[in-house]
């Protein structure tokens, strides 16, 4: 198995982007660990580190909308990846937008460009 270098940060993460693979679109930045990394390429679905849970993530767990692995590009370093992904669903975005980039500064406020795909309050319940 390839070999990443979790060790360049004193929490052993590494940034991971996913990428929709036919469109392009980023969809979000997470954080991977080596476990997480060893569960993605073992599974063909994208896993994660959950800084906020201390915890793997399989995306999608919650909502249904998971990623699978299409290709997945290393940088250089080997400290950083991309994940390009088919995402199911819709959404790649835990407040239910198809990206987590749904949002663009306009002057000094944030104006919403995407269009919700789901309601989290539906999927997460209280706790989004």
């Amino acid at each position: 198995m390839v070999k990443l270098d979790f060790n360049k940060s004193s929490d052993g993460l590494i940034p991971a982007i996913a990428q929709e693979y036919r469109s392009g679109a980023v969809l979000m930045l997470a954080y991977i660990n080596e476990e997480a990394w060893n569960r993605t390429v073992e599974t063909g679905t994208a896993h994660y580190w959950s800084r906020s849970r201390n915890k793997i993530w399989l995306k999608g767990e919650s909502s249904g909308n998971v990623q699978k692995i299409k290709e997945i590009l290393v940088d250089c370093d080997s400290d950083c990846v991309i994940y390009r992904v088919d995402q199911l669903g819709g959404a790649a975005c835990h407040n239910g937008y198809p990206t987590c980039f749904y949002r663009k500064l306009n002057m000094d406020d944030l104006e919403v460009i995407e269009k919700q795909v789901f309601d989290p309050a539906d999927v997460y319940g209280s706790e989004s």
